[in-house]
């Protein structure tokens, strides 16, 4: 078992930073400060995804395996980083109540998943996050928050809202693979 690769949840956060930039230049430190990550947490995670084979090395840099993410996102990341649901909270809207989703799922009587956040607007049920620092990045990406909240619709949904999600992260993971096949 000497090559087991032990993945942590920020590692998937920082896979989906990286789908949400595309082709925009990176760096360690400027993809940590976005995450509110350190930048050795960084590319620690970088790493695990490479041997995971979740990301590989092209041109020097990382590029997440849009194949491979999408079969682990929907495949295992439900049964590997299980989402603990807690007591009530101010926070920011994930899953379903997140602003991608919200439209196609009406509010219901149940309180909506919310990521634990000060400076949230919304009382909801505690949804934990992959990561302590994804509300603060996902405030300042909205392209990332959109593919947090479907990884979380897709970790913690009910049966319809997993199944919209899993189709609009597989649309978008598309989308992001042949961006980068059509690279000059």
């Amino acid at each position: 078992m000497e090559n087991a690769v032990i993945l942590k949840p920020q590692d998937v956060v920082i896979l989906l930073k990286l789908v949400a930039i595309g082709k925009a230049p990176w760096s360690y430190s400027r993809l940590a400060g976005s995450l509110w990550m350190s930048p050795s947490e960084v590319h620690a995670g970088v790493k695990r995804t490479i041997a995971a084979r979740l990301a590989s090395i092209c041109k020097d840099r990382a590029i997440p395996n849009a194949r491979n993410l999408e079969e682990f996102i929907v495949h295992g990341l439900p049964y590997v980083f299980v989402p603990e649901l807690g007591e009530v909270t101010r926070g920011m809207p994930t899953g379903y109540a997140g602003p991608l989703l919200s439209s196609f799922f009406p509010a219901s009587g149940d309180l909506p998943p919310v990521w634990p956040d000060a400076n949230g607007e919304v009382r909801g049920q505690t949804f934990s996050p992959l990561y302590k620092s994804v509300p603060q990045a996902a405030r300042e990406d909205d392209h990332l928050y959109a593919l947090l909240t479907l990884v979380d619709a897709i970790r913690g949904g009910r049966v319809r809202e997993r199944e919209f999600a899993i189709q609009e992260t597989r649309k978008r993971l598309n989308r992001y693979a042949n961006d980068q096949k059509s690279e000059p």
